[in-house]
């Protein structure tokens, strides 16, 4: 199933998650993108490291710049070096975007520092 949504950074933390998304059409449905995307990493999750998430709700933001998308990207990324389960970009395995590689995301940092 399609849910036009673009998922921009996500990162699944052991006891919560965070995703960047941004819906590509009016039909977006993001009660019904939630379900699946919280369906989908807490099994994955689950299968790879044994413990469920359990989070039953969800927060939403709404951004209203790209420099805010850019800065709110590069704090999902780095929520793992934060919580000491990795020490570099990249490394941490629950954590990533659906639309830009990586090495994009690190360049485009770098210009703008």
């Amino acid at each position: 199933m399609k849910f036009e949504f673009a998922v921009f950074a996500y990162c699944v933390m052991p006891d919560h998650l965070h995703a960047l998304i941004e819906a590509t059409s009016e039909g977006s449905d993001l009660k019904a993108f939630m379900k699946r995307f919280k369906q989908m990493t807490g099994f994955s999750y689950r299968r790879a490291t044994g413990q469920s998430l359990g989070q039953p709700e969800y927060h939403e933001h709404i951004l209203r710049s790209d420099e805010a998308t850019d800065a709110v990207a590069r704090y999902i990324l780095e929520n793992p070096i934060r919580a000491r389960l990795a020490t570099a970009l990249g490394e941490y395995p629950f954590a990533g975007s659906g639309v830009h590689e990586l090495q994009d995301l690190m360049a485009l940092w770098e210009r703008q520092a």
